[in-house]
């Protein structure tokens, strides 16, 4: 049988109808560039031998897989595990991709790493690859999540980043791709634009998931040696996607099923969530065809969640091909539900998962009573140091949850 990860994109970058590469003439060759540096060193023995030595000494992979015995008693039913990337060096799965991301401006001869982030986990991810690889680095972020992610704003300001707030529009993530993609137009001799998801043009879909694809190997494998047999359910959090299509990636021949978890905000009206799937129409954004979450005029429509890392209005176009093709099952969890799954993980399980994670730990906590006997899987995608301050500013210690 031929793999899906073998024949999925095609060689123009498309997933099905979805993805592709819509760049402004200036930045053609730039992409052209790195889609053929990538096709080199994806196959080098030397680019492969030298990732593993980073993430085996450097990132502290493998990351475990854990049970969550207490949370699993608690919720009845379901035995819940923990693929734990919040134990990746800097806190999360961004630095899967992101010292690959340096490895390649490395081989390309670039001197400087420049990215969009969120909830500033792919900033910090990307501002560490960039001190560990003697780099320049520039960090575009909306003045909201500067103001929510505090803590990350001052690791990239410690690793050497300089910060770029976005003051314009929503000041969230959509924005600060926008920003981030004007300010590389001018770079692009020198610098390398780290996308920081399965998002962008072609290669970035493809290239992010692959170098995420770690995640999902390791967790099968840990998966087997623990239970002798595969879990029944795998989840994880969508916002752009690159967690999730990390943990899929391990599992997408096998007859598992598949649950992406997109945050539903405070209500399901348009502005209130950025659940982009479950809502959006196709359409295109940042140069790649997706499912895009679009207001009256059709721009890209404003976007909430209490998780800064998945505020965007698109999503990444593997997830938009998966969910028609009927692969994966998305769904979604709101505001409430992900604040009711980080007290809950950290009270009984003694761990502080990042808000975007506990997206997928509310879904593990609703669904484990409806499925007594099987077993979920859920990518812990980061760790929750960074939102603590603004959780027990904003909600205090749960006690009204």
């Amino acid at each position: 049988m031929t793999s899906y990860l073998k024949t999925t994109p095609t060689a123009d970058g498309f997933f099905g109808d979805y993805g592709g590469a819509m760049l402004p003439p200036p930045l053609e060759p730039h992409f052209k560039e790195i889609r053929e540096a990538y096709a080199t060193i994806s196959k080098s023995v030397d680019f492969i031998a030298e990732l593993r030595q980073i993430r085996k000494h450097y990132q502290g992979r493998p990351t475990p897989v854990s049970y969550l015995k207490n949370l699993s008693k608690l919720c009845g039913g379901a035995q819940i595990y923990a693929k734990r990337e919040d134990l990746n060096h800097t806190g999360a799965h961004k630095l899967n991709h992101c010292m690959a991301e340096g490895l390649l401006a490395k081989f390309m001869g670039k001197t400087k790493l420049m990215a969009e982030t969120g909830a500033g986990q792919h900033g910090v991810a990307l501002a560490t690859a960039a001190a560990y690889f003697g780099m320049e680095c520039e960090i575009h972020m909306g003045e909201i999540d500067i103001a929510k992610e505090a803590p990350n704003v001052t690791r990239m300001k410690l690793l050497g980043a300089k910060v770029v707030p976005v003051g314009f529009g929503g000041r969230s993530l959509k924005e600060a791709v926008d920003s981030c993609f004007q300010s590389y137009i001018a770079q692009a001799d020198h610098a390398l634009f780290a996308i920081g998801s399965v998002v962008g043009p072609h290669p970035f879909p493809m290239m992010v998931r692959n170098f995420q694809h770690v995640v999902g190997v390791e967790a099968r494998d840990q998966f087997l040696e623990m239970t002798g047999e595969l879990p029944d359910m795998v989840a994880a959090c969508v916002g752009g996607g690159s967690n999730a299509m990390g943990i899929f990636s391990g599992f997408i021949d096998d007859d598992v099923s598949l649950y992406g978890v997109e945050p539903l905000g405070t209500s399901s009206n348009l502005g209130d969530h950025a659940a982009t799937i479950s809502f959006g129409a196709d359409g295109d954004i940042h140069g790649f065809r997706t499912l895009v979450l679009t207001d009256e005029n059709g721009e890209p429509a404003p976007v909430h969640t209490v998780a800064s890392g998945l505020d965007y209005p698109g999503v990444g176009p593997e997830h938009a091909h998966l969910h028609k093709t009927g692969r994966v099952n998305y769904t979604t969890a709101d505001d409430k539900e992900a604040l009711k799954a980080f007290y809950a993980l950290s009270r009984h399980e003694g761990i502080i998962p990042a808000l975007e994670s506990a997206h997928a730990v509310a879904f593990a906590m609703r669904e484990a009573g409806n499925n007594p006997g099987k077993s979920i899987l859920i990518n812990l995608s980061g760790r929750g140091d960074k939102d603590i301050d603004y959780v027990t500013e904003t909600y205090g210690y749960g006690e009204d949850l």
